[in-house]
């Protein structure tokens, strides 16, 4: 087909500026980008699909907009709360009949970096915070929780897609240099950010995590002035003056160790700790488990 080997278009006079209202047409539809996610153009479907009001409305010429089509079908793969602001950038381009060689190359150029920015902000930064500031009014019985969650992750989600969208279409090709000028400094900062939240929430989470195990040490104190008993040390007395929460961090490190380097999946691991409690609770390892297995005191009682 002549739209797969065309490199600029017939018709090279600018169209006219969006609508608002096709621009919000399209920050909905990029709700949809990944509704067709695949491993060969992994979100090209849904791109498309989002800029396809824009498109038609910039290519009036049929063989224009088959080539648009064509080209804007390649492999594609951002963060789907930013994509608007690659979406502005192309669409700027499309407007002044840019070559397709170019438009296809400051896409990808955009696009790839974009993913692991908005990781960093997303999935380490905004929803592990949410979700823990949430999350404990929901243990808590209140409704509130799940509806405060969902207020506070899809409300900075749209006001994103919005924002990007208006602004990467007003600037145009400056949107890329501000991007690439201070996009390592930023990745780096929210990266840092992200670690911070990750560690409080195993602070927070996983500090009934503790081991129920105590060993004798060898001395007897009289009890009620006439019954001699054993003392007993309390490993995790121990480990909490070496590192408060040390169990929860060493599973998270473990986790991580099995997920980077084994290439174990969250599901492989979930059963992993699901084995583990298992275990510790009939053997009595655990804080606050009941083990008849192993007599007590060497198993703490809660």
């Amino acid at each position: 087909m002549e739209s797969n080997v065309m490199t600029s278009y017939k018709d090279t006079t600018p169209a006219p500026r969006l609508d608002n209202k096709t621009l919000n047409k399209m920050v909905w539809r990029s709700c949809q980008l990944q509704a067709c996610f695949n491993y060969e153009r992994m979100q090209s479907a849904g791109w498309l699909w989002s800029l396809l009001p824009g498109l038609q409305k910039i290519h009036t010429n049929k063989d224009d907009l088959a080539a648009s089509m064509t080209h804007n079908m390649d492999f594609i793969n951002t963060h789907p709360f930013a994509v608007t602001f690659v979406m502005g950038i192309v669409l700027s381009m499309e407007q002044m009949k840019t070559d397709i060689q170019t438009i296809r190359s400051v896409r990808i150029s955009v696009a790839a970096p974009l993913g692991g920015i908005g990781d960093a902000l997303f999935w380490y930064t905004l929803i592990p915070i949410t979700a823990g500031l949430t999350a404990n009014m929901a243990i808590e019985g209140s409704f509130l929780g799940p509806v405060l969650y969902f207020i506070i992750a899809f409300g900075v989600e749209m006001a994103l897609r919005y924002g990007l969208m208006y602004w990467s279409y007003n600037l145009g090709m400056k949107a890329v240099q501000m991007m690439t000028a201070n996009a390592k400094a930023f990745t780096h900062a929210a990266s840092v950010l992200g670690v911070f939240v990750v560690g409080a929430l195993i602070s927070n989470y996983g500090a009934g995590t503790k081991l129920g195990i105590s060993i004798p040490n060898g001395q007897t104190v009289a009890e009620d002035g006439e019954t001699m008993v054993d003392v007993f040390i309390n490993i995790q007395d121990y480990l909490n003056m070496i590192l408060p929460c040390l169990i929860p961090l060493l599973f998270t490190l473990m986790c991580y160790f099995l997920i980077s380097k084994k290439g174990w999946t969250p599901v492989k691991c979930i059963g992993l700790f699901l084995l583990i409690g298992i275990i510790g609770g009939v053997f009595g390892i655990w804080a606050g488990s009941y083990s008849p297995l192993v007599p007590v005191p060497w198993n703490v009682v809660a």
